[in-house]
């Protein structure tokens, strides 16, 4: 399904890069039936000629962006996305996210009688909580 889609979105930048070459073969001869000149003359296709090679340009781009979505499409396995819930995917949320409790603790401070307070995860980082082994 993704080399359908890689080469539909290929043809699409292909026919692209078409317009742009057409529309720049156009304005060349726009110019060239206005130049006075024979230096204004090759001024303009040197223009065209830089406006195609540009098209080409992102023409290549374009294929290779559409070669790493479809690389991209191979690699992705259903169920194992870091987002909770999407896809089905883990039941845990990611670390530093609205999920995770907080516990506020004071330690004193280096002036006696003052109090500095601090925030910690009442879980690990990781979200996991582990339990004791029971077994030791």
């Amino acid at each position: 399904m993704h080399s359908v889609k890689e080469k539909v979105s290929n043809a699409a930048s292909a026919a692209k890069a078409h317009v742009e070459t057409y529309k720049a073969n156009l304005e060349e001869k726009a110019e060239k039936a206005t130049a006075r000149t024979h230096e204004d003359k090759d001024i303009a296709h040197q223009r065209r000629k830089a406006k195609e090679a540009e098209a080409n340009m992102n023409l290549h781009l374009e294929k290779a962006d559409h070669a790493a979505e479809k690389l991209h499409g191979k690699h992705h396995v259903v169920g194992h996305d870091t987002v909770a819930g999407a896809y089905g995917g883990h039941h845990q949320t990611p670390v530093g996210t609205a999920g995770q409790t907080t516990t506020t603790t004071t330690t004193t401070g280096t002036i006696p009688g003052t109090a500095i307070p601090t925030t910690v995860p009442a879980n690990p980082l990781g979200g996991h909580v582990h339990k004791h082994n029971k077994h030791i």
